[in-house]
């Protein structure tokens, strides 16, 4: 079976997965876990999960030793945008066409659910039984890296001081590489520690993949913050320009930001040719993210 054709059950999979892993709203403190389910929850693409399981398939790495990273990026990647939607940080009021956190709740209650977001994630892998100690230890050195000061933190900082400044390519492409790709990345290079044939060339094949396809990812943001419309993106667009963020279209032009993204996308594709059609999920999916309108 295609990968698209498996795009609604690897959905369904990890949701399901997510549903599992957040406590329910029902249990104390209630109006804290209805706001993690809303942030988890609440609609998205899942292309992060979807990375997970396609590297999977490429690698032949059974589905259930998946779940918890696909479930521990995913929980990270929610905390990350309530952070991110939140008045100190964007300050934004729609997420995925519904309302931000902070608005659909409270500013309070929506930096609590992020807070505990994070741990979550990697209670996810710790409490895996599909997972041996050593594979535990691999993952969650892996994603807290991706996701710390050296990784998206870190990116998300590096993006609020430049706002109103001109950066250099190659300025940006360290921010891009952080703030987002970091955590693409760790899709991809967390599920190649399960494997136990790769060879150095592969793992470093992967590792490039994934890079261009994470700042490829941004890129793609950046240009949708220009031409898409705020009922097809689920948030509002041209966002970046009333903040003077610096992307890719503001520096470079809109010709030149496409034109990267295409330029990205082989790259990285050309990388994945010694997988043959193990990897045409992965080839999927990496077309999926360079042309996707919302």
């Amino acid at each position: 079976m295609e990968f698209s054709q498996q795009l609604g059950l690897y959905t369904q999979r990890v949701n399901d997965c997510l549903d599992l892993a957040l406590p329910s709203q029902h249990t104390r403190p209630e109006r804290l876990h209805d706001a993690m389910r809303y942030a988890a929850l609440n609609g998205g693409k899942r292309v992060r999960p979807l990375l997970v399981y396609a590297t999977g398939e490429c690698l032949q790495i059974e589905p259930a030793k998946l779940d918890p990273i696909a479930v521990a990026i995913e929980l990270i990647h929610a905390f990350s945008l309530v952070h991110d939607d939140l008045p100190a940080m964007d300050n934004d009021d729609l997420r995925r066409g519904m309302p931000t956190v902070h608005r659909q709740f409270d500013e309070a209650t929506a930096i609590l659910a992020a807070d505990a977001l994070q741990p979550l994630a990697f209670q996810a892998v710790a409490v895996s039984s599909a997972l041996s100690d050593r594979e535990k230890v691999g993952i969650i050195g892996k994603i807290s890296q991706a996701c710390g000061s050296l990784g998206m933190t870190g990116g998300q900082s590096i993006d609020l001081a430049s706002e109103g400044k001109s950066l250099t390519g190659d300025e940006l492409k360290t921010l891009h590489s952080l703030k987002t790709g970091a955590l693409l990345v760790v899709c991809v290079t967390a599920v190649c520690d399960l494997s136990r044939d790769l060879n150095d060339d592969e793992i470093t094949a992967l590792n490039s993949f994934a890079s261009s396809i994470g700042l490829a990812f941004q890129i793609r943001d950046d240009i949708l913050d220009v031409e898409g419309e705020t009922h097809v993106i689920g948030k509002p667009a041209g966002a970046d320009e009333r903040l003077n963020k610096a992307t890719w279209p503001s520096i470079f032009g809109m010709d030149a930001s496409l034109k990267q993204c295409a330029e990205l996308l082989n790259d990285g594709v050309a990388e994945l040719g010694r997988f043959g059609e193990r990897a045409d999920g992965l080839r999927w999916l990496a077309r999926y993210i360079v042309e996707r309108a919302k």
